[in-house]
């Protein structure tokens, strides 16, 4: 059951947190908002701003006048609030718990809303610099997201700092250290007749021996032990692109040092910045073949690892969601129609013709961006299953 809260936790938040920053940027120029979700449809439980108080509706199956079962409103009452004038937003708690949407009047989007009147508190009413502020505060809410998760870990546990003493702090499961019977407290004393003294000397030697046999010596309750094993190996990204380095499954001790305010802030801005050029350097290997399409994961690997980081603790869960968060931000300023960046990529077109596209123009520039994005998910869902059987 883990998994499956810590991936609505993860989800729910993020997603939730990127249309709130469209909900708040697009009541910031006047925009009105039809409907904010948490959630994805069916509805649930809905609270209407109406003139002089608040609309609440509970919906849940009922037999409609046809004798049909249908989901509708089966509860509805009205909270008086004498002088309140409603914005007929509708805020929606939906059912199903992983994130959430912003319906905007007057937007043509990934739900091909034709209903423009061209009123004054319409998305396509207002000027080209108020669309792209509406369009990027999805994105920069996840940036701010991202930032805050990163300082605030950083803040509350310390700064890592690694002992360079050779002594094994974690042996990892189902690699070779745990295989041949190392433990946590040992210390390497020797690697192929070679002596070890800090933990840069046992990291030299095994980084460059991936898959390969060693001689390892081992000093446990003052009484040293010879055991051969094989290496494993693991793929790290580098300048040049991926590097193969040898591992045997085994961390050092860490030290964690309190930190102030503003060097907790300047590790959020590095490791947000560290977690966007993955995402770059990952494409680039997309790109000259390093990697394939196959290695992408979706929804399924997202609530895997969310599982497995919740199971480690609270700061590896958060850490994951922060990761999750730029990648999240990245994916939505790509310039595909139908995603926060194709609606700024057509804002930015139009301002350099100076003239608006065709409605019609418009219409075929989502449908496609929504194929596009149909066929992307297919793909990362159709890996997530095959990683499941395989």
């Amino acid at each position: 059951m883990t998994f499956i809260w810590a991936t609505i936790l993860v989800l729910g938040v993020l997603v939730f947190v990127h249309e709130l920053g469209h909900y708040l940027a697009a009541r910031s120029v006047g925009i009105r908002v039809e409907r904010f979700s948490v959630g994805f449809p069916p509805r649930f439980i809905t609270f209407t701003s109406i003139n002089d108080g608040w609309l609440m509706a509970l919906y849940f199956y009922r037999r409609s006048e046809s004798g049909r079962m249908e989901w509708g409103p089966i509860f509805n009452k009205t909270f008086s609030s004498p002088g309140k004038i409603g914005s007929t937003t509708e805020y929606v708690f939906a059912l199903v718990p992983l994130g959430g949407y912003v319906k905007m009047a007057g937007i043509i989007d990934e739900s091909l809303d034709t209903e423009i009147t061209s009123e004054p508190d319409e998305f396509m009413s207002k000027s080209n610099i108020a669309k792209v502020w509406v369009m990027s505060a999805g994105v920069i809410m996840n940036l701010i997201t991202a930032f805050v998760l990163f300082s605030g870990i950083a803040f509350i546990q310390g700064y890592p700092e690694a002992s360079n003493e050779p002594v094994i702090a974690e042996v990892r499961k189902n690699m070779p250290a745990e295989k041949v019977g190392l433990l946590a407290g040992d210390r390497i004393v020797a690697i192929n007749q070679q002596e070890i003294s800090t933990w840069k000397n046992i990291t030299e030697v095994i980084h460059g021996l991936p898959e390969s046999s060693i001689d390892l010596v081992y000093e446990r309750n003052g009484v040293e032990h010879a055991i051969q094993m094989e290496t494993s190996f693991q793929q790290v990204p580098g300048k040049a692109g991926i590097d193969t380095l040898g591992a045997i499954g085994i961390s050092p001790i860490f030290n964690y040092r309190s930190v102030s305010l503003g060097e907790s802030m300047q590790a959020g801005v590095i490791s947000t910045y560290n977690s966007f050029a993955l995402i770059v350097l990952s494409i680039k290997m997309l790109i000259t073949g390093e990697a394939s399409m196959n290695d992408m994961g979706g929804p399924i690997m997202i609530a895997q690892i969310a599982g497995e980081t919740a199971k480690a603790g609270w700061v590896p869960l958060l850490t994951f969601m922060g990761m999750l968060s730029v990648n999240l931000a990245f994916l939505n300023i790509i310039p595909i129609p139908g995603l926060d960046g194709g609606h700024i990529f057509i804002i930015l077109i139009e301002s350099i013709l100076r003239r608006p596209l065709s409605f019609k123009a418009r219409m075929v520039i989502q449908q496609i961006g929504m194929a596009f994005l149909l066929l992307m998910m297919v793909t990362v869902i159709f890996n997530d299953v095959g990683r499941l059987f395989n």
